[in-house]
């Protein structure tokens, strides 16, 4: 049997409630809203049909369009007026209580065949509906703000939710323009739990004193392709939001290592340096526009000493062509003679366990990050080691930015910056898959569309290659000794072999 919903009801008027409502009314249902503050779903209605004005006067939408849309959005007095609705879709406080407390009263309202749906984010669907004498009607159904732009939704089964409630809202989900994704219930569903390396790897990043906020965001754009820095997207979304989800998904999955918070975001917390919004985050803002520290200068070096590269350095013979492109002098003897400049290009590995390892002179090793294409960055990335003598990190520096490229030097790091970001996002997402959480593909697309990756983290995982992330996170393990760096089994047997991420087991 097919479930329409021609008449939806939305409980909660804050902004996820008001855009579910506005893109309900445009896939043609009756929209009833309702909220307990008065007259707060009076002024939500405003507040859409404003929305359906402003799109008219820029000439994307009709006169008589907006006229029609205003006639299919009505005012939910009191909970007895949502008894015609087919669907409820609640976008109220995120507590565990205040859910289940609505719930409940609904049930007492709706038809037996209406369904129930939560926008919730972060509490489990399953728990939500624990006290329903129909829990098998609830699912979870969760937009993105702003609703209208951010075109994906996760529809979410609980343990009892009956498949064809899921099937109905993925087809209204399509019917309102929007990308349904299904996923288990699980702590951050497939968005927000696959989002959790990007920050906490760079907050990682930021403690070991390997590179400041402003550095780490620039070689996470320039080189790996990413819109934002992960300091400037916290800065944002504010961190009174992203701070509590990551405490939440680190203590739902019982203190997972993957997904360990920062006590440097939650100190900047605490002193209200929440974001854009309040003028000071990660970033200083003035008249809401990021005060950025100035790149530094590339150093002026009389002579750039013989390069030898390291017989282990990953990408070796492109790293050769770039180097004759860049015009350096190149030793190619077995070992480094006693005025080279010796370049190692480690994957997960840092420079100081490299030049040990390879029986180098400290003082004259640099590293390179060498996982991506040069031809592919905008941006190339180098790393000293405790040792490394000012004469040869800057003559590194100078001949690198000779092509006008941008260059980064940072403190040693194991896996520098992009290794180590990359291979968290990859791990995480190919260990999504592993739990069965959702498949490959609706992966794929619900982080390109709900967080706005250069691509998905397993298609980023497939580009740079399986067997380097792999390397990469069993070095950093070897490094650090941290389980955080575990691979998980999907990327692990893939890697091994030679596999695409994206297959799956028939």
């Amino acid at each position: 049997m097919t479930i329409e919903f021609s008449t939806v009801g939305v409980v909660g008027s804050g902004a996820m409630g008001r855009g579910i409502a506005q893109i309900a009314a445009q896939a043609g249902s009756q929209v009833w809203l309702h909220d307990v503050s008065p007259g707060a779903a009076e002024a939500a209605r405003s507040s859409i049909q404003a929305q359906w004005q402003r799109l008219a006067d820029k000439g994307r939408m009709e006169a008589a369009q907006v006229a029609e849309l205003g006639q299919r959005l009505h005012i939910a007095g009191g909970m007895a007026d949502l008894a015609p609705c087919t669907l409820v879709v609640e976008a109220i406080v995120e507590r565990l209580d205040a859910k289940q407390a609505l719930f409940a009263a609904l049930e007492g309202v709706l038809a037996p065949g209406a369904v129930l749906a939560t926008n919730t984010s972060s509490l489990s669907v399953t728990a939500i509906g624990a006290g329903l004498k129909r829990p098998e009607r609830l699912a979870g159904f969760h937009f993105f703000n702003p609703v209208p732009l951010m075109k994906v939704v996760e529809v979410v089964a609980g343990l009892q939710t009956d498949p064809a409630v899921c099937t109905a809202l993925a087809r209204f989900a399509q019917q309102m323009g929007h990308t349904p994704v299904q996923a288990q219930d699980t702590p951050g569903f497939i968005v927000n739990h696959a989002g959790r390396g990007f920050g906490t790897e760079a907050l990682r990043i930021v403690s070991e004193g390997v590179a400041d906020f402003a550095t780490i965001d620039r070689i996470l754009r320039d080189q790996a392709g990413f819109k934002l820095g992960p300091f400037e997207l916290m800065d944002l979304t504010a961190l009174d939001v992203s701070h509590p989800v990551m405490e939440s998904i680190y203590r739902q999955y019982y203190d997972e290592p993957r997904f360990r918070p920062s006590p440097i975001t939650a100190q900047r917390l605490a002193g209200g340096m929440l974001g854009k919004k309040t003028g000071a985050g990660f970033y200083r803002y003035a008249d809401g526009v990021a005060q950025l520290p100035a790149e530094p200068a590339t150093p002026v070096v009389a002579e750039i000493p013989p390069i030898w590269v390291s017989p282990r350095a990953a990408r070796r013979a492109e790293l050769y062509h770039l180097l004759k492109d860049l015009g350096a002098p190149i030793e190619t003897g077995t070992s480094p003679s006693p005025t080279a400049l010796t370049l190692v290009a480690p994957l997960g590995f840092d420079v100081t366990t490299v030049a040990v390892v390879e029986r180098l002179d400290p003082a004259r090793t640099i590293g390179i990050d060498m996982l991506i294409d040069d031809a592919s960055t905008r941006r190339r990335v180098l790393a000293t080691n405790p040792a490394t003598r000012v004469d040869i990190r800057d003559a590194a520096h100078a001949l690198f930015a000779r092509d006008g490229k941008a260059v980064s030097v940072i403190r040693d790091s194991g896996g520098f910056v992009t290794q180590r970001v990359v291979a968290t996002i990859v791990n995480i997402a190919s260990d999504i898959c592993q739990q069965g959480i959702c498949s490959p593909k609706d992966l794929e697309t619900a982080v390109t569309l709900g967080l706005g990756y250069p691509m998905g983290p397993l298609a980023m995982g497939n580009r740079w290659g399986p067997t380097n992330i792999l390397e990469v996170l069993f070095n950093l393990q070897t490094v650090y000794g941290d389980p955080r760096y575990r691979p998980s089994p999907w990327l692990r047997r893939r890697g091994a072999i030679g596999l695409s991420l994206l297959h799956e087991e028939e």
